[in-house]
């Protein structure tokens, strides 16, 4: 290591870091920065984990004695987005108040508080309805950690590797929404934590009395929050260049793609959030012969599984490109689902509304992966614009002030979509509450993907747009 590298560093703090320098990556900013990332990752998991345990409690609250209507049980499912969202637009401007570091490992820890109140709720059926609700707003502490997250990573990576890096950690972590819905069925099946577990749970199921301890889908996740929260306190680093107020982040509202983004973006990681949480009880509510849970887990694994994908696509072929391409199959694959939904005497077809739904669930995967990619590249290429290219101080200085705009962004832009995950499966309630279908929430969809079509093209993939990404 040499001398500058030593005195680059105060503890945890990196005082010098210029990933664009191709030189510094090599010698030693790609080592630190995968680090960072691969310490990031299972704590992104986690969050998703918690964030989405609701989708699964949710289902499972009828059997145990807990006597909610339909439209609650589609609250408390939707209420985690709801303050996960809310949360988010704090989380984005927090890695550059706090350091990425030392923000990863409170937020990690903060998951401990729902994890544990839903073990304990679940155990007891007079558990009252606003308890529920707000252990189900808790959980929106894990969907804070997106914004956060994905604005400290984008630091570490010079533009090029952005999109990669930033689908890896999104991708992967999104992965806990599958693994907690598949997970879930199988650690409730037994008292794994002995005495420290708390008591079974009866239930009928298939005309048979069973033991359960629902409790688990919650508990499991505590001894791995708390790791993770180790981990990331003695293992990431912050950043001194990735110090700014929340007045020189707050300059993002003012921008007129950050808005833009927020559409996009909405359409992408919204869509997937939203379906992910509602798809559970949309399945139990449309073909009640089904059990939702040996199938609702395949749809969100897919869509994480493939997000990376969609960033390596990106940097390769252009996020504008991949956006506005996704967002056309997406609108298709919402008219399969409208297809093959029941209707009237027609039982419809479980298999194709199936099929539907993991389309739409690739898309929302390749779109986040691709969407993401496209704003650092947007704010990078706005304010080289402003600059002399010959004029090295100028163009590192609008190279800082990008990515930290771009940062901002990058959080912003996360809080605002994840309201798709609140307002998704609340208008499967709603729609069914008046009409008896979902139809009429799907066909909104539609007009909402058409829009994002729009957008993508005229700003952004079009010849000669304005900001081509």
């Amino acid at each position: 290591m040499t001398t500058q590298t030593m005195g680059a560093r105060r503890g945890r703090l990196l005082e010098i870091w210029k990933p664009e320098d191709k030189a510094f990556w090599e010698r030693e900013g790609e080592a630190v920065a995968k680090i960072n990332l691969w310490i990031s990752v299972p704590a992104l998991f986690l969050a998703f984990a918690i964030w989405q345990v609701w989708s699964v409690v949710a289902v499972s609250l009828p059997a145990l004695g807990f006597n909610y209507s339909t439209n609650q049980l589609f609250w408390l499912a939707a209420s985690p987005a709801l303050s996960g969202a809310t949360l988010r637009i704090f989380y984005s401007f927090m890695v550059p108040l706090v350091g990425g570091r030392r923000w990863t490992a409170i937020s990690t820890a903060s998951l401990l508080i729902p994890a544990i109140g839903i073990g304990f709720a679940v155990q007891d059926n007079t558990t009252s309805y606003p308890t529920m609700l707000i252990l189900a707003l808790l959980c929106g502490l894990g969907g804070g950690n997106f914004s956060s997250s994905m604005a400290n990573i984008s630091f570490f990576f010079p533009k090029e590797r952005k999109g990669s890096a930033l689908g890896i950690n999104a991708g992967l972590g999104n992965l806990g929404v599958s693994v907690v819905q598949f997970l879930s069925p199988l650690v409730v099946t037994a008292g794994i934590f002995g005495i420290f577990g708390g008591e079974a749970q009866t239930i009928t199921r298939n005309n048979q009395t069973v033991q359960v301890w629902t409790q688990n889908a919650a508990f499991i996740w505590v001894p791995w929050i708390a790791l993770a929260s180790l981990a990331a306190w003695f293992g990431m680093n912050d950043l001194a260049d990735a110090k700014a107020s929340f007045a020189e982040q707050a300059v993002i509202f003012r921008r007129k793609h950050n808005w833009l983004m927020c559409i996009l973006y909405l359409g992408t990681f919204g869509s997937f959030l939203g379906y992910a949480a509602g798809f559970p009880l949309l399945i139990k509510s449309q073909f009640p012969g089904v059990n939702p849970l040996a199938y609702a887990w395949l749809g969100p694994l897919t869509g994480a599984a493939v997000r990376p994908f969609g960033g390596w696509l990106a940097d390769k072929l252009g996020g504008a490109k991949v956006t506005f391409w996704n967002f056309i199959v997406m609108t298709i694959a919402v008219g399969g689902v409208l297809v093959f939904l029941p209707h009237g005497p027609l039982g419809g077809s479980f298999a194709g509304f199936f099929m539907s739904f993991l389309v739409l669930f690739l898309t929302t995967g390749i779109g986040n992966g691709s969407t993401f990619r496209m704003i650092p590249v947007i704010f990078q290429t706005q304010k080289l614009r402003e600059v002399d290219a010959s004029d090295r101080e100028a163009v590192a200085r609008a190279t800082r002030e990008a990515n930290t705009e771009a940062a901002a962004t990058l959080g912003f832009t996360a809080a605002f979509a994840a309201y798709g995950g609140f307002f998704i499966p609340k208008s499967y309630g709603s729609a069914i509450a008046l009409t008896g279908s979902p139809d009429a929430a799907l066909y909104v969809f539609i007009v909402f993907y058409l829009l994002c079509i729009a957008v993508t093209w005229w700003h952004y993939a079009r010849r000669n747009a304005p900001m081509p990404c």
